[in-house]
């Protein structure tokens, strides 16, 4: 069972209401929330939360997200584009929280990423509770589902766009979550020089990743009884005790 096996978790909390739509994620690397307030159909402004970034240059990241996407029609947010110039967890979450501005009802969606095993890999994602979908990949090429077999885990975008209108998110989702998953097995010496990353976010543009350093508390969620998004309230995060 993926929900018992030691691996990567990551959680989605949206939730819709009045006048405003927030979005939040947390993971073994990452604890942030974006709320849009909106009139219905622009969004009006852009408030962004990090609690648990990895790099000292992460906090300037919302300031670059609001300039992108206020005064944006929620319905044009995906169109905006400017994901790398942005860091890349904010837009996602900006996105989402556009896309479900006019829902009635909170959601969640919980990734379940296994550790690898002889290079097997696999991975899940449920929606309030229920399984949508799930993947297995070896050495990052896919094995199941079928329709996506031999395909490689950084290009499912015809896999994706094969799918119903209503599983392409999570199907996106899933997909980034699985690769953030890599870095529970990459040494970490791998993980911290920033100079070495292409400028596929905020913090790895040029004028920043040369002093960007590598901070930020590291979370085992297979560990324990501390869950994702457990400290999340109406009014924000809770802070809790190491």
């Amino acid at each position: 069972m993926i929900d018992r096996a030691p691996g990567f978790r990551r959680r989605f909390r949206v939730e819709p209401g009045p006048g405003r739509v927030r979005a939040a994620v947390e993971d073994d690397y990452h604890c942030m929330a974006v709320t849009l307030r909106h009139d219905g159909a622009r969004i009006l402004a852009v408030e962004s939360a990090m609690e648990r970034a990895p790099w000292s240059t992460c906090p300037g990241a919302p300031v670059v997200l609001a300039a992108t996407f206020t005064g944006t029609l929620l319905a044009e947010a995906v169109q905006r584009g400017a994901k790398q110039a942005n860091c890349t967890h904010l837009h996602d979450l900006a996105l989402l929280a556009a896309a479900h501005a006019a829902d009635r009802a909170a959601l969640t969606y919980d990734i379940r990423v296994s550790d690898p095993v002889d290079g097997l890999c696999h991975a899940e994602i449920a929606r309030d509770g229920a399984t949508l979908l799930t993947l297995a990949h070896r050495d990052d090429v896919l094995v199941a589902p079928e329709a996506a077999a031999g395909a490689s885990l950084f290009k499912l975008r015809p896999w994706i766009q094969s799918l119903p209108d209503g599983l392409q998110e999570p199907a996106r989702l899933l997909q980034w979550g699985t690769i953030l998953g890599h870095g529970r097995s990459l040494p970490a010496e791998g993980q911290n020089d920033a100079s070495r990353m292409p400028p596929n976010c905020y913090t790895f543009q040029e004028e920043r990743k040369h002093v960007a350093q590598r901070i930020g508390q590291v979370l085992d969620f297979t560990r324990g009884e501390r869950q994702p998004l457990d400290h999340l309230t109406a009014d924000g995060f809770l802070r809790r005790e190491d």
